[in-house]
């Protein structure tokens, strides 16, 4: 496909269904040309006895007919014929031919193709009529030919040279374009994992460091508290690698259902709530796309639990047949909100995404009591 688009924009260089304009560049170059052939033939004027005023006007005409290439291409092309017209009155019709065949070269660069054809065809007949006229002197219609073969191919090349420049930018811009969403991709995978992994772990942290004043519970959270922030550490690492394209740690089991499931009984319990687990994390049918997911899930709810829950019974359920694997958590709703444990509304949003990713079915809210967490993926 990509080879198709290439091979359609190279073949549009070739195609003249519609005008150019000229470059910063080559506006200039035209209007020094210009301004300097005009100066010529005025300085000509004054200091070569016996020029014919009248032969001045239509040299001038036939030069500033080139500077109304830079605005219309059409009335440029009208103008140059409307002075070659005028010069068989002063006999000046083969310096004007001679002009005309050098425009050939502006026509090629900036004319359409109606424009093109019709500006060969009255070359053409300029030139008959020129070779077949009173001229005293013999004219070589060749030689105006091949200087108007020669412009236009120069014209041509110049055409083709700015449209390939014009699409290697848009190329070059959209390309920029491309890696600049795919950094925004990366951080914003960089901010998930960041969120998914330290958020939970911190969030043990701060729930413990509450229990510390309690002397029953005192022990039990400084080892919470030391184990979290072991395990923040690791995960921090392990990002710091995926990030830097480093060798990934075989230590940090991301994707592992039955791990999580039981990390995440063990801190419920440590919380003080009682724990009811149902199903297999570890049945064969379930692919390795889907634990990855379930295990996010797990691991996220279980954040939210920590901070949330009210006192009361957790409960995770996994169900797992031939065509589905649903994960259930459910837990009490808070009897009073807790202001303390700040929260950045992304979770539930990361969870969603990450399931429907899979081409799955999520949900999350509140049921007779409780606060439910429910993701269905398929496992074929």
């Amino acid at each position: 496909m990509a080879f198709d688009q290439s091979t359609r924009r190279s073949t549009d260089s070739f195609r003249l269904g519609r005008g150019e304009k000229l470059s910063a560049i080559e506006r200039i170059v035209v209007l020094v040309i210009v301004s300097i052939t005009i100066a010529t033939d005025v300085i000509g004027f004054f200091t070569t006895p016996g020029v014919n005023p009248v032969a001045l006007l239509v040299s001038v005409a036939c030069t500033a007919a080139f500077a109304l290439y830079l605005w219309n291409p059409l009335i440029a092309t009208c103008a140059l014929g409307v002075v070659f017209a005028t010069s068989f009155l002063v006999g000046t019709e083969s310096q004007v031919l001679t002009a005309a065949a050098v425009a050939a070269g502006l026509v090629m660069r900036l004319g359409w193709t109606s424009l093109i054809l019709s500006y060969t065809g009255a070359f053409l007949i300029a030139a008959a009529v020129v070779a077949n006229g009173d001229a005293d002197t013999d004219v070589n219609v060749g030689l105006f030919l091949i200087f108007a073969t020669v412009a236009g191919a120069v014209g041509f090349a110049l055409r083709l040279a700015f449209a390939r420049g014009s699409r290697l930018e848009r190329e070059l811009e959209a390309r920029a374009e491309q890696e600049r969403q795919a950094v925004l991709a990366e951080r914003r995978w960089i901010a998930g994992e960041l969120h998914d992994s330290i958020a939970h772990h911190l969030t043990v942290v701060a729930l413990h460091v509450q229990m510390l004043e309690d002397p029953q519970t005192s022990s039990d959270s400084q080892e919470a508290i030391r184990v979290a922030a072991r395990k923040a550490m690791t995960d921090l690492r392990f990002v710091i690698e995926l990030a830097d394209d480093g060798p990934q740690s075989s230590s940090v089991q991301t994707g592992d259902l039955a791990a999580a499931i039981d990390e995440a009984a063990e801190e419920f319990e440590a919380a003080g709530h009682s724990v009811l687990r149902e199903g297999d994390p570890q049945d064969e049918r379930i692919p390795r796309a889907v634990e990855i997911v379930l295990a996010r899930i797990t691991r996220e709810s279980a954040t939210n639990i920590l901070k949330y829950a009210g006192p009361g019974e957790v409960q995770i359920v996994l169900a797992v047949d031939d065509e589905v694997a649903l994960l259930t958590l459910r837990s009490p709703l808070p009897t009073t909100p807790r202001r303390e444990l700040s929260s950045s509304r992304t979770g539930l949003g990361r969870m969603a995404e990450r399931v429907m990713g899979a081409s799955g079915e999520f949900s999350a809210g509140e049921v007779d009591g409780f606060w439910v967490v429910s993701a269905r993926l398929p496992v074929v």
